[in-house]
């Protein structure tokens, strides 16, 4: 591996937003005017009952219905998604991945009834690497990415404007695993007014803002900091670049390692027979492939010449024994 330190530069790249808030607090429809702001073909993964689609008279979007919710199931569709050319992935919700029907914690309770032995820690060891897949295919997504959290609810006592003790509904911790807020770069908590709190941002302008009702401000104040930076290869790109028919190894084995700078070797794409595979075992597969071609060619090449000489020399010996016996 090439541990060279290299000058830092800062690139255009697309969202990766999340934001968390309890039931009714308006998740989705601000992750719809978000995603509007952000792209023109908006993709939507529904886990919450084909909900999201009583919008469609407010906005355009494609939507997936889902009723059950394995993590390979969401890396599947983030492929079909990369691979029909959507500007916004939409996933509402991502809670549900988690703790729903075939979510996480399902796949590690079945997981450690199978193995027997070990019990969760056992399960958590074979499937964490499902996890792990489907945020790196997330993250890598080569579009923007919205994704919803449910928070649990919870009702505190407050005393409103003439001093009345009222109930008040508030979101507490996303139902996600400890610390799936650190992969996104911007993280906002929405209550049940619906006001949007940046409680994380990379974007330094967003940091702390708060928005009563957001709308198209809060997808412009995302853009303009994400397209302020010189402009970067997608993953379309890449996979352009991955399936050429001229491309050797040599070129394939630097892409590789230019995909791995930018974190995206685990983006979802499909490959040439319509399956879901990472990007980083796409150009692996051509890699290899443009390797044994090459290997091919010099044997071919190497057997040709061998022919030649043998054919010369068998000539030239048949020619000896001719003037011999005579």
């Amino acid at each position: 591996m090439n541990l060279t330190f290299t000058p830092a530069t800062k690139e255009q790249a697309k969202a990766r937003i999340a934001l968390a808030g309890p039931t009714g607090s308006g998740k989705t429809y601000t992750a719809l005017v978000t995603a509007t702001g952000l792209g023109e073909r908006i993709a939507l993964i529904d886990t919450e009952h084909g909900s999201a689609a009583k919008y469609a008279d407010e906005f355009a979007f494609d939507t997936l219905p889902l009723t059950t919710f394995q993590p390979t199931t969401l890396v599947d569709a983030l492929a079909v998604a990369a691979h029909d050319g959507y500007d916004v992935m939409i996933v509402d919700s991502l809670s549900h991945f988690w703790s729903g029907t075939g979510g996480m914690l399902e796949q590690v309770d079945n997981a450690a009834k199978r193995l027997g032995a070990g019990g969760s820690f056992a399960g958590w060891k074979e499937a964490r690497p499902q996890e792990r897949a489907m945020i790196d295919a997330l993250l890598a997504y080569p579009g923007h990415l919205i994704v919803t959290m449910r928070t649990k609810t919870e009702y505190v006592v407050e005393a409103d404007e003439r001093g009345r003790k009222v109930p008040r509904k508030i979101g507490l911790k996303p139902e996600q695993r400890e610390g799936i807020e650190y992969e996104f770069d911007i993280v906002g908590d929405l209550d049940h007014e619906n006001t949007l709190v940046i409680s994380k941002s990379r974007a330094k302008p967003l940091s702390g803002t708060v928005l009563h009702r957001p709308g198209p401000e809060f997808a412009e104040a995302v853009r303009d900091w994400l397209e302020a930076g010189k402009p970067a290869l997608s993953v379309s790109d890449y996979v352009t670049a991955a399936t050429a028919p001229g491309a050797d190894h040599e070129e394939l084995r630097a892409l590789y390692e230019e995909a791995r700078r930018h974190n995206l070797l685990g983006a979802a794409v499909l490959d040439d027979a319509g399956e879901t595979c990472t990007l980083g075992q796409l150009i692996v597969r051509h890699g290899t492939a443009a390797a044994r071609n090459r290997v091919a060619e010099d044997v071919g090449v190497g057997a040709g010449t061998k022919r030649e000489n043998g054919a010369g020399t068998g000539q030239e010996n048949g020619t000896e024994r001719k003037d011999k016996s005579a």
